[in-house]
C-alpha cells in the first residue's frame, strides 16, 4: 500500500482537475517505462513466526539496517517504517510485508536485476537478524490475530474501517502479498484500449501465479486465496470494474467511479485525519464535516486515487493487481507478460482481439472462478489454461518485436519461461505446493518456509 502522496497542496477548485491528473500521465512510446512491486512475508529463523516492527530482530531494525547500502530512511512519528533511494523506495504493508516499489526502468532485463540486487540486500541483512522472506500470495501458518501490525498511521484508520465493509478485509491487509507491474500509456485511447485488455486478462494473470493454498497450515480449497479474499473486502472499491467496457469510457468516467469510492483519510500537517466512509463529492463542495469548510487539494486526491483496489487501477499508470506473490523468477515474469502484451501495437491488438467478444458474465465468471480452479477452470470448451497459452504466445511475440536485448543477446521472452512451463505443466505453483503438503511435507507447511525462502 501507498505512503503518503508527494502531490502538490494546491486546492482543487475545479473537478477537471481531477481528470488532468491521468491526463498528466500520458507519455510519448519512447518515455514509456516500467514500473514494478513485489511485497514478502518475512519470519523468525527459529519459530517461523512474523517479525514485529520494535525490538533487535524487528522490521524497523531491517530498514535500518538496508541504510548501508544508501537508502535513506523515512519516519513516522520517529520511527522508521520506509526508505527511499533514486526513485524507488521500500515500504511496509500492515503487518509488516515488506514491499519494494522499484523504480521507472526500460527493460524487464533492468526490472530483474533491480528485483535481485534488492533481495540479495534483503537477505544479507535479514541473515544477521535470522530473518528470512518468502514469496507467496497468502500467509502459510499463521493465524490472523497472531500477525503483527505496524505502526503507520494509515493503517489504524483502515484496521477500524475494514470489519464495517467486509469480512476479509483484515486479512487482505495482514496476510496477504502480491507482486504488480505499472505501466504507461501515450493517449486516453491507449489508455483505455490498455484497460479494457489487461483487465479482460487479468484472471489468467491470477491463474498463472496462483499460490496461496493454504491457510493456518491446512488447504484453504483455493490456489489463489488472496485473489479470493479481494472478494469479501469491500465491494465499493474493489471488482472488475464493467464500465470501463462500455462506450463513452475515459478519464472522466473513472474520476465519476473514484468520486462514489468512500474516503479512508486526509493527510494533513503530517496528520492522518480519519474520513473513512465520508464522501469525495462533499470534500469537493467543502462540506466534509471532519474538515469543516476545507477543501481538497491535488495531495488529497492521488492519495484518494491509492485508496480503490480494482483488479486493474488507473493513476498517472496502469497498475496490474491480480498475481499472487512468488520466488525470483516470477517477480520477472509478470512485468515481462504484461510488457508483451501491452508495449508493442501488433501484440495489443491480438490481445485485444482474443477478449473483446467477452461479455461481462464471461469476464465474472473467469474472476470468480479462478481463485478455485485456475488453469482448469472451463471457459468456452476449453479451459483457462489455453487462453494462458495464446495470451502467452501474444506476449513472447509481442517482446520479441520489442528486441530489447541484453549483454548477451537474449531478448526479454526469456523471462516468460517460468509461466510457460507452468502452462505446459498444467499445473500451478499452489497445486506443486499442495503435492508436496500431501507427500514428502507430510502434512505440514513448515517446509516451505526453508524451501521457498529468498
Amino acid at each position: 500500500m501507498s505512503g503518503p502522496s508527494t502531490a502538490s497542496d494546491t486546492p482543487i477548485t475545479d473537478p477537471r482537475q481531477l481528470a488532468a491528473v491521468m491526463a498528466s500521465g500520458e507519455k510519448p512510446r519512447d518515455a514509456w517505462r516500467i514500473g514494478t512491486e513485489h511485497e514478502k512475508f518475512g519470519f523468525q529463523l527459529d519459530d517461523l513466526r512474523p517479525p514485529t516492527f520494535e525490538g533487535e530482530r524487528g522490521i524497523e531494525a531491517l530498514l535500518k539496517g538496508l541504510t548501508r547500502f544508501g537508502w535513506a530512511p523515512y519516519a513516522e512519528h520517529g520511527r522508521v517504517i520506509a526508505l527511499t533511494r533514486d526513485d524507488a523506495s521500500v515500504t511496509l504493508e500492515p503487518a509488516g510485508q515488506l514491499e519494494l516499489s522499484g523504480g521507472q526502468l526500460q527493460s524487464i532485463h533492468e526490472t530483474c536485476k533491480e528485483v535481485g540486487t534488492h533481495l540479495r540486500e534483503v537477505r544479507e541483512v535479514a541473515e544477521e537478524l535470522q530473518l528470512g522472506f518468502l514469496g507467496m500470495g497468502f500467509q502459510p501458518k499463521w493465524r490472523r490475530d497472531e500477525m503483527p501490525w505496524m505502526p503507520k498511521d494509515r493503517y489504524k484508520i483502515m484496521r477500524a474501517y475494514m470489519p464495517k465493509v467486509g469480512d476479509l478485509g483484515l486479512d487482505m491487509m495482514t496476510r496477504t502479498c502480491t507482486v504488480q507491474v505499472n505501466l504507461d500509456y501515450a493517449s486516453e485511447a491507449d489508455m483505455v484500449k490498455k484497460f479494457r485488455v489487461s483487465l479482460a486478462l487479468q484472471p489468467i494473470a491470477t491463474a498463472l501465479f496462483a499460490d496461496s493454498p493454504f491457510t493456518e497450515g491446512k488447504p484453504n480449497g483455493y490456489l489463489s486465496y488472496r485473489s479470493h479474499i479481494w472478494t469479501d473486502t469491500d465491494p465499493d472499491r474493489t471488482g472488475m470494474l464493467d464500465f470501463v467496457f462500455e462506450e463513452g469510457f475515459g478519464y472522466e468516467r473513472y474520476v465519476d467511479y473514484l468520486l462514489d469510492v468512500p474516503m479512508y483519510f486526509s493527510h494533513r500537517d503530517d496528520e492522518y485525519i480519519d474520513c473513512s466512509g465520508k464522501s469525495f463529492r462533499k470534500f469537493l463542495k467543502g462540506e466534509l464535516d471532519v474538515l469543516p469548510g476545507a477543501l481538497p487539494t491535488l495531495r488529497d486526491w492521488n492519495d484518494h486515487m491509492t485508496t480503490a483496489f480494482p483488479e486493474v487501477r488507473l493513476k498517472k499508470f496502469l497498475e496490474m493487481r491480480g498475481a499472487d506473490g512468488g520466488p525470483w523468477g516470477r517477480l520477472c515474469a509478470l512485468p515481462a507478460f504484461w510488457v508483451g502484451l501491452l508495449y508493442d501495437d501488433a501484440a495489443l491488438d491480438a490481445a485485444w482481439d482474443l477478449v473483446k467478444n467477452f461479455s461481462m458474465e464471461e469476464r465474472h465468471a473467469l474472476r470468480d472462478g479462478v481463485p478455485k480452479h485456475a488453469l482448469k477452470l472451463p471457459f468456452r470448451g476449453s479451459t483457462v489454461r489455453e487462453l494462458a497459452r495464446q495470451a502467452l504466445q501474444i506476449s513472447a511475440a509481442g517482446l520479441a518485436r520489442r528486441a530489447v536485448h541484453n549483454s548477451k543477446g537474449v531478448d526479454e521472452s526469456r523471462f516468460l519461461e517460468p509461466l510457460i512451463e507452468i502452462v505446459e505443466a498444467g499445473k500451478t505453483p499452489a497445486e506443486r505446493k499442495l503435492e508436496l503438503f500431501h507427500g514428502e511435507w507430510h502434512g505440514s507447511v513448515d517446509p516451505l518456509f526453508c524451501e521457498y525462502s529468498y
